[in-house]
């Protein structure tokens, strides 16, 4: 007798990332919030002590996060990063985790470029690519990139109540809810959510 083992299905973590600069390695991830898309009650956040002496003020004034206190009291990034690579592979139980943010560059380049640096793979496969929530609505609607930032988006799906605060934790709970919402509107057809973008 064969035994047809059922493919689990792919669960969407929603990563968000608070930095004190541009790129990563020059400067650092200081913290960083994940979500399951549909699972409210998944989440991870940490802060991170920055790798660099370097930093951009007005970056690190975006996160309302204090450099010093990071210096003193947060984890490392190698024990925030194996930390994070834990939770996203504890997720294989319920499903096949695939990244999302928004916008996914700019989170992804810091996250896959963390995990290599740190763990020397993601759980995010070899690329460490995933969801782009913009590009992700631009196919789903039709509209185009200026019509496809998270307030409209917000806008068109009647979702109140979800502000984007800058905690990297705060956010990412955000993104997941928002990004629920879009998957539940798959129902509708695309001529209706278009319409409610303009």
């Amino acid at each position: 007798m064969t035994h047809q083992t059922k493919e689990l299905p792919e669960i969407y973590i929603a990563v968000d990332v608070e930095a004190d600069g541009p790129i990563p390695g020059p400067y650092s991830m200081i913290s960083l919030g994940m979500a399951v898309a549909g699972h409210p009650e998944l989440s991870f956040y940490s802060e991170i002590k920055p790798i660099s002496e370097e930093f951009d003020p007005a970056a690190l004034a975006v996160s309302g996060l204090d450099r010093d206190h990071l210096i003193r009291n947060a984890p490392d990034a190698a024990q925030a990063i194996r930390a994070a690579y834990d939770w996203v592979n504890s997720l294989r139980k319920i499903g096949r985790p695939v990244f999302l943010a928004a916008p996914a560059v700019w989170d992804g380049m810091f996250v896959h470029w963390y995990f290599m640096r740190y763990v020397g793979t993601s759980p995010f496969g070899s690329t460490g690519s995933g969801v782009d929530l913009r590009s992700y609505w631009m196919g789903l609607t039709g509209c185009e990139w200026v019509e496809s930032r998270k307030g409209k988006i917000k806008y068109a799906l009647n979702l109140e109540g979800l502000p984007h605060t800058h905690h990297a934790g705060e956010d990412a709970m955000e993104l997941a809810q928002v990004f629920a919402a879009v998957l539940k509107s798959r129902v509708e057809s695309p001529s209706a959510l278009s319409s409610k973008t303009e």
